[in-house]
């Protein structure tokens, strides 16, 4: 149920989301940039639009950039059915660059963060039009709610037992989103290095708390994420080589833009994703980002 909310949610809420959009203008540019550009000039490589979604509320006087209303995500879902695309998980996109194959219009639909509002409503969606998605949450607070066990679509996070339910469904995949970097502090924001920090002092926080998800997550799920989640888009100039040396195999950024999936696994770093806001239509959010 949607239960009253929390006094000071809001607050909360914005520390979730205050730093995002101006974040993820700060993104990777590199060699997974062209190779997707060369790729498509040479048409090759598959075009796959991922789409990022947050929290899901039926309460209108939150509709925002970050949060959409459950009939909202049930259009998207219908929308992308009617005109033939098929949702997969990155998941089977790293099995594309193995040389498995994707249906012919492949798109990823993926949440931030893990609210419990992504279970209590996109979950039920996706089980009624078999339709995928990825839920990326952010270790602390799947550990918190999993050990308060509170519920309350407003504020609360997913617990484990709904991670595993769901993952356990085969229709969601769990990323990593940190373990606890989702915020800004020291001056640095997510997993950027902090003002100060040496090579090899950025290199251990970072792992620390990259691993310290990874071995939630596995002791929480009985799965261990393959995708990482960069929060709010943010990263410094050595964050990618050491997130991959960690040994994931894609990471999603908040670059808007259609990604190319070849079958070199290097085109699964920096992937992009369309923010989808409230207040759009289905067919005017995907015919812009479609087109």
């Amino acid at each position: 149920m949607e239960k009253k909310r929390k006094p000071g949610f809001y607050a909360l809420f914005q520390v979730n989301f205050k730093f995002l959009a101006a974040a993820c203008v700060a993104l990777v540019v590199g060699a997974t940039a062209v190779t997707a550009v060369f790729a498509m000039e040479r048409g090759e490589g598959v075009k796959v639009p991922i789409v990022m979604y947050h929290s899901l509320l039926k309460d209108e006087k939150y509709h925002g950039k970050y949060v959409v209303s459950p009939a909202e995500f049930e259009t998207d879902v219908q929308y992308l059915k009617k005109h033939g695309y098929t949702t997969v998980l990155i998941e089977d996109l790293i099995a594309y660059t193995k040389g498995g194959e994707l249906p012919e219009k492949p798109v990823v639909l993926t949440f931030d963060d893990g609210y419990y509002n992504n279970y209590l409503y996109a979950f039920p969606i996706a089980e009624k039009y078999r339709c995928k998605f990825v839920i990326s949450p952010i270790g602390r607070y799947a550990e918190l709610y999993s050990e308060s066990g509170e519920k309350n679509a407003y504020y609360s996070h997913a617990c484990w037992e709904e991670l595993r339910e769901m993952a356990g469904s085969g229709l969601v995949e769990i990323g990593n989103h940190s373990y606890d970097l989702h915020s800004e502090r020291g001056g640095a924001l997510g997993a950027k290095k902090l003002p100060g920090e040496t090579p090899a002092q950025y290199k251990a926080r970072l792992t620390n708390d990259v691993e310290k998800a990874q071995s939630a997550v596995l002791n929480g799920t009985g799965v261990k994420p393959v995708t990482f989640v960069y929060p709010f888009g943010a990263m410094s100039r050595e964050t990618p080589e050491i997130i991959k040396s960690l040994g994931f195999s894609a990471t999603l950024s908040c670059e808007e833009r259609v990604s190319i999936v070849t079958r070199d696994p290097e085109s699964l770093y920096g992937l992009g994703r369309f923010l989808r806001p409230s207040g759009e239509t289905s067919a005017q959010f995907f015919e812009k980002i479609l087109s």
